[in-house]
């Protein structure tokens, strides 16, 4: 039974008392389409320690070569060949840092001790005696450096042939897809030989040479997306009102298409980083004193018994900054556009 305590009377049943004022009053803020883009990207923890991580990859590739008293170029070869060693790190024998090096036959050594070198070299020296520390950072951004001027030019060549293409359409849109077809049917690699022969080996006949084929996902993404915006309302209240046809491309259907370019331009980097690396791992790449993440894993591939960590630390550091760009790009297109997640 009830007691007086639990008891229900009538005043429970009072209707509430509502403000008319307040009946329509939102109480959470309206987010426009970043910010409510950017409260999803939030929630994806890959993709934001993955944007940590790349923004401190590129802070240490400018700042890395400057931590070191040692120059990237700088050949010393009473000290080549030494294994990483960290002041504070080499007593503790569990960890890759205490200047010890194994034998063939499973004995451990250390040369800085054999050779008496007070110096410390975090990342240890390549064959010329070269701080690697120095050569990844150096390397890092150079190949940072190509990737995003790569994917620059792709984005603005990719956009402007894709959009131009998707508007004008008809006999226009046949021809010019046509001309992509024959670009994405010559391999890369022919293209990049030929920008060598022409020019000398380095970092602008590689860049000439990813713009030249690396654009034509892009155009193909944004002419889908123009096919797709073309008959839309505001596209035709745009053409009613008298605006050209380059203002309504460049002013009204582009900004409706950032999240599609931003996630292929996110894309095309760590592609662009790959084929670098790949480039400069067949000699077709950036030549010495230079360094590039590619250059440096093919130097080390060659003492790679040896002297593994010559190869193991600039592999290590292409597989984290292409993870990580790819964990970003996947969490941006599924902020953009939910509807695209698996």
């Amino acid at each position: 039974m009830l007691n007086k305590e639990t008891a229900i009377s009538k005043d429970m049943f009072a209707p509430a008392h509502i403000d008319p004022s307040k009946s329509e009053k939102i109480s959470k803020p309206s987010l426009n389409f970043w910010q409510d883009s950017w409260l999803r990207v939030k929630k994806n923890k890959g993709a934001v320690l993955s944007l940590v991580i790349i923004v401190i990859v590129i802070f240490l590739a400018f700042v890395g070569p400057l931590l070191t008293p040692y120059k990237f170029d700088t050949q010393n070869t009473k000290n080549n060949n030494l294994p990483p060693r960290i002041q504070g790190l080499e007593n503790i024998h569990w960890l890759p840092f205490d200047g010890t090096l194994k034998r063939k036959n499973g004995t451990e050594y250390n040369p800085y001790e054999i050779r008496e070198v007070k110096e410390y070299y975090w990342f240890g020296t390549d064959g010329l005696g070269r701080d690697l520390f120095a050569r990844l950072w150096k390397g890092t951004q150079i190949s940072l450096f190509i990737a995003f001027m790569a994917a620059l030019v792709d984005m603005l060549i990719g956009v402007t042939y894709g959009a131009i293409s998707g508007y004008l359409g008809g006999r226009v849109d046949s021809v010019m897809q046509r001309i992509v077809e024959i670009i994405v049917g010559i391999p890369n690699l022919i293209v990049v030989v030929l920008m060598i022969l022409v020019l000398k080996p380095g970092i602008v006949p590689i860049i000439i040479a990813i713009a030249l084929t690396g654009w034509t996902s892009m155009a193909r993404v944004v002419r889908a997306q123009v096919l797709k915006f073309k008959n839309q309302e505001f596209v035709l209240a745009a053409k009613t009102l008298g605006a050209s046809n380059g203002s309504i491309i460049f002013k009204h259907m582009i900004p409706n298409m950032f999240g599609v370019i931003i996630i292929n331009t996110m894309f095309s980097i760590p592609n662009a980083i790959f084929f670098e690396a790949f480039l400069s791992f067949i000699g077709l790449g950036l030549q010495e004193p230079n360094a590039s993440l590619g250059t440096l894993v093919n130097d080390g591939y060659h003492s790679m018994i040896a002297f593994p960590y010559q190869m193991i630390i600039p592999s290590i550091m292409i597989a984290l900054i292409m993870v990580c760009f790819n964990l970003v790009a996947d969490g941006l297109r599924d902020a953009f556009d939910p509807k695209m997640r698996d």
